[in-house]
Order: C-alpha cells, then structure tokens, then sequence
C-alpha cells in the first residue's frame, strides 16, 4: 500500500513545497533537517552523519540543526524514499541500490561484479563522470544527489563455507534489492532474498536466510557474526551509500545557507570515504578476536571459480541499467570483460 502525505506526519492540506521550505520558519527557529540512515552511529556513514550535524550547525551559525536518525528509526526502504520525496525527511544516506524504483535503474550498474579492483578506482568513478551521470539520474524524481559515501567491498557470512562458487549451491542468501546481485548470486546457484537491513540479523538467527553480502564494518556493527559460522573475502562486489536531498528543500534554502552546507557535506564525505578502509581493518580483527566465526580468504583458483560465474552478469546489466552507464563505468574502472 502506497503511504500517503497524512501517515508521513504531513497535514492533508499541506504542499511538499510547504513542508520542505524553510523560508517562513528562519526568523523564529533554525531550519530543521531529518537526516536517515540504516546503520548505526559507529560505522562509516554514522560517524560522517554525525560530523555533517555537527559541521552544518558550526558553519551556519545554528540556523540550522541537524537531527541524524540512525538504524532506520523512522521509515524502513521504501518507505524512506517516499519520505524524501514528500518532504517528511530532507536527508537520507541510502545504498545504491535502493534507486531502482525511481527511474534510476543505472545505479545498479555499480554492483556489477569485480568492476573495481581496488578503492582508487572507485573513487575515481564515483568523483567522476559516472558519478554525475548517476547522480543526475535523481532529479526527474524530485531528488538532489549530494556525495557518494564509500563503505568498502562485501565480504560474504553464512552458515557454511564458501570459497569456491559451486559452494553457494542452494544457499538462501539476503540481498539489500538490487537485480544485480540478485543476478550474481543466481549464477552461482544460490537463492536471493530481499530483506530490509534491520531485518537481517533476526533472519539469519532464525534460518530464514543462510548468508548475506556485507563490509567488515557493517558485520561487526550489527553482530552478524554471532549468528554466522563462516566469513569469505574476495571483494567481489562494492558497497556504497549516496547522500540525497529533497531538490525542493535544498534548492529553496537561502543563499547563505546552502553554500556552509555544501562545505559540511563535503569535509562529512572526506571523512567518511577516509575512515571506510581503517574502519572496515579494525572490524574484521574486532570480529576475529571473538573466536566466533571462521575468516577465509579467498585467491588465486578459487577466485576464479568466483569470476567465471559472475561475469556474464556484465552482458546481462546491458538489459537492466543500459549500454550507455555499463560503458561509461567499464571504461572509468579501465574494465574488460
């Protein structure tokens, strides 16, 4: 059931454009921003989510104010976009993935498969004109594109080994939405499952899901590992989070406001992009350290049973976010299939 303007909290008569504003609220109370996202304060994203507050509210004297809203505390995937659109939220810091449903189906193209070797070509893809292309990709739908937040490769946990593909064979394995991954995973003949983040670890607790994709930081974070045997690295795909904005609201805010918020939006960024590596290294010795979970690295041979079965995804994503994005990023990452 599509939520109305009445379940987000605004009045039936109330315009978006209306909430969104701040123009009539400047001279008696700071201008509000509900900045959502769906993991906890002492990963990546929270900790440059709690800078952006803190940056914002130093740089603009206290007009504006800054409520950061952790684990999804006030709408669950969907329901956080609609949110944005309607302007019950003006901030959100969602994965890629997530954009599919507004038109923007070529941001799946970033979970392609071994498309980044390392995080220098990420970054270089994500500043550059993938990027903005990508970005540009929001505005039809009312939404503005701020930065990309880096959050590392996915390591894969579950409830049994898995080094090479064919040991995904039949595995129930969580996917955060996108029909790319839901593509690689089918290619290694494991079964796909969308499920909001908060409700991972309870699924993989309970036998609903056998494993899932995620970084070190978020798999310490939420405790993935007390409810998973096993942990596999072969940074077969990235995940990244992009910082989005009520166009509205942020193209109406006055214009000695929107320039100090940039400046925060872009220092919260540099954070976060910098720590996301240590971030993830300290949580994955943080995770071996409880002796609860066994840490395989994946190489050489292995590997390759990996890539071998993944790779025709890239000719398949043609179909699904387009020739023109699978080119554009093939050719930032320096990729060949």
């Amino acid at each position: 059931m599509k939520l109305t303007r009445r379940q987000f909290g605004i009045a039936a008569g109330a315009s978006a454009v209306a909430i969104a504003s701040p123009l009539p609220l400047r001279a008696q109370s700071p201008i509000v921003i509900k900045f959502s996202h769906v993991v906890t304060d002492d990963t990546p994203k929270g900790k440059a989510s709690l800078k952006f507050k803190e940056l914002a509210e130093k740089y603009t004297g206290g007009k504006v104010k800054v409520e950061v809203y952790p684990n999804s505390q006030l709408y669950k995937d969907k329901e956080e976009i609609e949110a944005l659109q309607l302007g019950a939220v003006q901030m959100l810091a969602p994965s890629t993935a997530k954009f599919a449903p507004l038109g923007a189906k070529e941001f799946e193209a970033l979970d392609l498969p071994f498309v980044f070797p390392d995080t220098a070509t990420y970054t270089k893809v994500a500043e550059g004109p993938v990027g903005k292309y990508l970005m540009d990709k929001l505005e039809p739908a009312g939404i503005s594109g701020l930065a990309f937040w880096d959050n590392g490769f996915h390591m894969m946990t579950g409830n049994r080994p898995m080094h090479v593909a064919s040991d995904f064979q039949g595995m129930k394995i969580r996917i955060s939405g996108s029909k790319i991954a839901d593509q690689y995973f089918r290619r290694v003949g494991a079964i796909p499952q969308i499920l909001a983040f908060s409700e991972v670890y309870q699924a993989m607790q309970t036998g609903v899901v056998d494993g899932g994709e995620n970084t070190p930081s978020n798999i310490y974070t939420q405790k993935f590992f007390e409810v998973q045997k096993h942990i596999s690295a072969a940074n077969h795909a990235h995940l990244q989070y992009a910082v989005i904005v009520n166009s509205k609201f942020w193209k109406g805010l006055p214009a000695d406001i929107r320039p100090q918020l940039e400046k925060a939006m872009k220092e919260a960024t540099d954070l976060a992009n910098q720590i996301a590596n240590q971030e993830n290294v300290d949580a994955l010795e943080a995770i071996k350290k409880t002796g609860k979970v066994t840490l395989y690295m994946v190489s050489g041979a292995e590997r390759k049973t990996w890539i071998d079965a993944m790779m025709p995804v890239h000719e398949w994503a043609v179909g699904r976010c387009g020739q023109e994005v699978v080119d554009l990023l093939h050719k930032e990452a320096g990729f060949h299939t």
